[in-house]
């Protein structure tokens, strides 16, 4: 039975501390069986400032993180979502927050640009984002043929936006995975319920890692990655700071949750309103 592996991490500004520190999760998971692996957002680094992205940002196909991620999948033998890759737009202020797959020879095998900006101002915490300020907004949905399944790539904000997996869903989805890096305040409000209704009303397995713990730019992320099955259930999480979820696929139940609950036959998409 195929292993599904989710990464947290509290990353800082410093790359090489945070690729030396997500080679010994990728290799306890490994070490553990896992075939697919999956990386928080933001994993490789979470600046000072979002310009200090911008300017690390990698040419597709070729860079420091980039190589990273190719040795760990071929040295692991294991599939890994690259989380997010600042990587180059047209834009010399801006790049795009790419989840990059990699097959477990190493090859880069599928790009997903991030659809959904994190344009927001939280009053209660008094917390200020603006992504698209800094990040190019991606327009392409991406589901991969992988030995495991069908597998969609989406990227934290996006959770918040069904319409996107059910675009996914109808491209076959099977496993979806969402590198995340949810504020403290956000996450712990609506995280759990959000990645517990994309599995449910998709019938699918999520595979959601995220950043968890305070960083030096003084954020706090929510942590509390996690994997849940086709009928909502949570099989492994963990709380806050680096960790490793490792849970089982069973194509079995995936497909016996859709055979015996047939939500996805039953949409009625194309009734008249009047």
């Amino acid at each position: 039975m195929t292993k599904l592996a989710a990464i947290q991490m509290a990353s800082g500004p410093n790359i090489q501390a945070n690729l030396d520190e997500v080679s010994k999760l990728i290799n306890q998971a490994s070490s553990q069986g896992a075939e697919l692996i999956v990386l928080p957002e933001n994993f490789s680094q979470m600046p000072m400032d979002d310009n200090e992205r911008v300017s690390n940002a990698e040419d597709i196909g070729s860079g420091r993180v980039q190589d990273f991620l190719s040795a760990q999948a071929e040295k692991n033998h294991a599939w890994i979502v690259g989380g997010t890759v600042p990587i180059k737009s047209s834009q010399k202020d801006k790049a795009y927050s790419s989840s990059l797959l990699f097959d477990s020879s190493g090859k880069q095998v599928a790009r997903y640009d991030k659809i959904h900006m994190f344009d927001v101002f939280i009053e209660e915490n008094n917390e200020s984002y603006n992504e698209s300020a800094t990040t190019v907004a991606g327009a392409e949905v991406v589901v991969v043929d992988t030995p495991m399944g069908k597998l969609g790539l989406s990227v934290c904000y996006d959770l918040r936006f069904p319409e996107l997996y059910r675009i996914m869903v109808d491209k076959g989805m099977e496993i979806c995975a969402i590198p995340a890096a949810f504020t403290a305040f956000t996450g712990q409000s609506h995280w759990e319920s959000l990645i517990r209704a994309r599995a449910i009303e998709n019938q699918c397995y999520v595979i959601a890692s995220a950043q968890g713990g305070y960083h030096v730019n003084n954020r706090q992320t929510y942590g509390h990655s996690m994997v849940v099955n086709p009928w909502g259930n949570i099989l492994g999480s963990v709380g806050t700071g680096p960790g490793v979820v490792i849970t089982e696929f069973d194509r079995g139940i995936l497909e016996t949750t859709r055979n015996k609950f047939q939500v996805l036959n039953h949409r009625k998409l194309n009734c008249n309103i009047s």
